[in-house]
């Protein structure tokens, strides 16, 4: 199974959406350890959380949803997908195919 994630760092006051097959703790082991290089968003801190954690049906799922999610550049939609769950159902749907 994979996921679709939205992570929070309160440091930073910013959002992370990501995509993996690994579990939602490892992932964000890996996020707050500095396991991706130095370069990347997320070293910027150690503090992320989690959000938001959407299972999907495969990894290219999880994908699509995350591109769906990051093409909206909004942290209002991020904030909606948690406070109404039919709005994360119809992106869940409309990104199944």
């Amino acid at each position: 199974m994979a996921i679709t994630y939205i992570i929070y760092s309160k440091r930073l006051d910013r959002f992370y959406i990501g995509a993996t097959t690994l579990s939602l703790t490892q992932r964000l082991d890996q996020h707050n350890s500095g396991h991706y290089s130095n370069r990347s968003f997320t070293a910027k801190s150690n503090d992320w959380e989690e959000f938001l954690s959407i299972n999907t049906n495969g990894l290219k799922h999880a994908l699509r949803l995350e591109q769906k999610i990051k093409k909206m550049k909004s942290r209002k939609f991020i904030m909606n997908l948690k406070k109404y769950p039919e709005l994360l159902q119809k992106i869940h749907k409309e990104t199944m195919n």
